[in-house]
């Protein structure tokens, strides 16, 4: 299957990126796209490559990419999580799609995987050149972390603002741990909850493991985090059709409870599939449940791209 190592520009950075295209392409004849937003931590070569080769081998082309300031993307400093530039990620990859031979334009969507769900919607509120939605397990990863705050979000955010000056006094940038490092370190710390020691089975182990990855995020991003809102404004502004996937067992990541939010709000929903027996992060790789899910959606772009 083709595979194009492309970079795009994104102002005085680059963000590299896949470009998976469908078996044949010669760029004779225009194919429809889909941009791949994938969550957080996570790199091209992890859960966007699963369904961008799956959706390439159904015919539609499938760009995944590093979000700036990680993995092989460029941007200072490392490590950051900034939910309003990873909306603009998506916009720039649309940038390079639109100029790309072989690629139409005008039938250009998106799919968002767990918090890059999130940033899908958002983002395809206001850039209409984005013509479908399809999310996986969607994540509102600002309600994620507020209602993870076990003070409360105000509170968060004076610790943080506490931190943050402590930082510039320092002169040193503080970064969290997305989970544990491994099942050891999850079970000294008493976490055995399945979606955590999922997560870690994915991410901290040759499974899904990345050396792109590094499990670390920027600190002073937290409080971007804590004030956003994934589907502000969805209701009026996203009229674009959406495909949402969810997973059959309903656990802590909150991925049931947004995307059903997500349904009830959007204007124009067209699909709802629950995939059976599947939990948030087997939604990831387990070919069985990811199968299933990119034959809907690949019907759903033929459809609506």
């Amino acid at each position: 299957m083709p595979l194009q190592h492309i970079t795009i520009p994104r102002g005085p950075i680059r963000l590299a990126a896949d470009l998976h295209l469908p078996p044949g392409t010669d760029g004779s004849t225009p194919r429809p796209a889909v941009v791949l937003s994938p969550p957080g931590s996570s790199v091209k070569e992890q859960i966007g490559a699963e369904y961008a080769r799956r959706l390439a081998d159904r015919g539609i082309a499938a760009l995944v990419f590093d979000p700036a300031h990680q993995g092989r993307s460029g941007g200072e400093p490392r490590d950051l999580e900034d939910p309003y530039r990873r909306g603009e990620d998506i916009s720039y990859a649309l940038d390079a799609l639109d100029t790309t031979a072989g690629i139409d334009p005008r039938r250009i969507g998106v799919l968002g995987i767990c918090a890059g769900g999130g940033y899908a919607v958002h983002t395809a509120r206001t850039d209409h050149r984005i013509r479908a939605v399809g999310v996986v397990v969607p994540v509102d990863i600002g309600t994620a972390f507020r209602r993870g705050a076990p003070d409360g979000p105000v509170a968060a955010l004076d610790a943080m603002a506490d931190a943050r000056s402590a930082e510039n006094r320092a002169g040193h940038l503080t970064r969290e741990k997305w989970l544990p490092d491994n099942a050891e370190e999850a079970a000294a710390l008493g976490v055995d909850d399945i979606d955590t020691t999922q997560a870690i089975r994915y991410y901290r182990t040759r499974r899904g493991g990345s050396e792109y990855s590094t499990n670390r995020r920027l600190a002073r991003g937290d409080s971007l985090l804590l004030g956003y809102d994934a589907f502000h404004l969805v209701d009026p502004l996203m009229t674009q059709p959406l495909q949402v996937v969810l997973a059959g067992r309903v656990g802590t990541t909150g991925s049931s409870e947004a995307g059903m939010r997500l349904w009830e709000t959007a204007p124009n929903p067209v699909d709802l599939m629950v995939v059976d027996g599947a939990g948030h992060y087997e939604m990831y790789d387990e070919p069985t449940y990811v199968d299933a899910a990119v034959d809907r959606l690949a019907g759903f772009y033929s459809t609506h791209l």
